[in-house]
Order: C-alpha cells, then structure tokens, then sequence
C-alpha cells in the first residue's frame, strides 16, 4: 500500500493540470474570504443568505472551493480511462481496490491540509479587516476553529467525493457533469416535491450537508456541523463502495 500510496503522489505532481487545479481553488477559497471581508458594512442591508459573522465571511468561497477541488478528483481518477494509463496500473496493482483508495487519501489529506490552512490565513486576514466592528471574533472564540476545521473537512471530503465519481462514471466530461448535478442542482430538484418533502430532504443531500459542517451558526432547516460531516462522510463512503464494486467486477 505505500508504494500505491507514493506512487499516486507522483502521478499527482507529475500533471500541470492537477496542481493548477489546487491552487486555483486556493486562490478562491482566499480571496473570496478576503473580498467578502473588506466588502461587508455592519449597517448596510444584506441579502437572504449573505454571511453576517466573521467566519462566513471568511469561507464565502468554501462551495466554489469544493466543487473546483472535486472536478480536481474526477480528473484524477477518470483522467486515467481517458488516457489508457488505467490499464498499466491496474496491471501494477491486480487488485484495484488499493488504487482508489490510495488516490483518495492522497488528495484529500492534502486537500484538507492546503484547504484548513488557507481557511485559517483568510479568517485571521478578515479579523483584521473588522477589527472594531460589532460582528468581529477572534480564533478562540466559541465554535470559531471547529468552523475552520470543518471548511478543510468539507474540500477534503469533496476531493475523496470527486475520486470515487470519476472512478464510478469512468469518463471525465460525465464526471464533472454529475458532480455539478448531485452538488448544486439536487437541492433545486428537491423543491418540485410535493409538500414538505423536499424541504425534509434538503438537509441530506451532499452539497447542504457539506455546507453545514463550517457553518458558524447553522440555519434552522439545516443539520448540525457534526451531523453534516456524517451525512456528507456517508455519501462519499457509498460512492467509494459502488465505485470499488465496479472496479471489482467490469473490466477496465
């Protein structure tokens, strides 16, 4: 498993695409939160749904963030079927399951570290921007690091989510298609349902409970941060299994 593991991390670095896909959702996760920061008037009128605390206002770009870093995990994973190179690791590792689960461990681990950090720098940036304000907060506030913490759980969580759909769907156009459909536009599906169905389920679909695993204040038709990071953790485990079922019993 460590040489699956070292030589994942090298097909990682050796692709221009993968590490420009990383920075670019740095890039996003930072100057969102930098943005949204310097932009925010404590009297001004905001609209439904604009963050209202320091912390929200830091990770305004943890959605964009986390779509941009699962394509970078359909890019991974499928970017092989594209290219053929499938067939030579598969060939290296005859068991398949070590390979999806050591691409998935590569970037999200370091998903989560480069997006934790960069959560943290785009806090204490935003802490100085409203220094003075009422809304300001400091990193040892109540709930202030769990929040950041859970940013880095989510993209790294999204990274692992991209893997397993790009290893289940094989094609990386598809991929990306059906992550931007299960990510944005389930929760706008959900509202067709008749009655409060769809208001019920929500709460459960990957993108709202990824959302409120760094959400300082959970809305209340929202899942606690931790019941998020449960639900959210659950989808990518039953992605990982349908796709290791496939991997197991389809020829590549």
């Amino acid at each position: 498993m460590r040489r699956v593991l070292r030589s994942e991390w090298s097909k990682f670095w050796s692709l221009r695409s993968s590490w420009i896909t990383l920075v670019s959702a740095t890039i996003v996760l930072l100057a969102f939160g930098i943005i949204a920061a310097s932009v925010y008037r404590p009297h001004a009128t905001h609209a439904s749904g604009t963050p209202t605390d320091p912390v929200g206002l830091a990770l305004t770009g943890a959605s964009t963030a986390g779509l941009i870093v699962g394509v970078l995990g359909v890019l991974l994973s499928a970017g092989e079927y594209g290219t053929g190179m499938v067939r030579s690791t598969y060939v290296a590792v005859p068991k398949r399951w070590p390979v999806l689960a050591a691409k998935s461990a590569v970037i999200g681990a370091l998903v989560l570290v480069v997006a934790t950090v960069t959560a943290l720098i785009a806090f204490g940036v935003g802490a100085a921007v409203l220094h003075g304000d009422a809304i300001a907060l400091n990193l040892g506030d109540h709930g202030v690091l769990p929040a950041l913490l859970g940013a880095g759980a989510y993209l790294g969580l999204s990274a692992a989510f991209g893997v397993a759909l790009g290893s289940l769907v094989r094609s990386t156009s598809g991929g990306i298609t059906a992550l931007v459909v299960i990510m944005m536009l389930l929760p706008a599906l959900a509202s067709l349902l008749p009655g409060s169905t769809g208001d019920k389920l929500k709460p459960y679909f990957p993108g709202n409970a990824g959302d409120a695993i760094y959400a300082l204040h959970p809305a209340s038709h929202s899942l606690a941060p931790g019941a998020g990071l449960a639900v959210f953790a659950g989808w990518v485990a039953l992605l990982m299994a349908a796709a290791a079922i496939r991997l197991k019993r389809t020829d590549v």
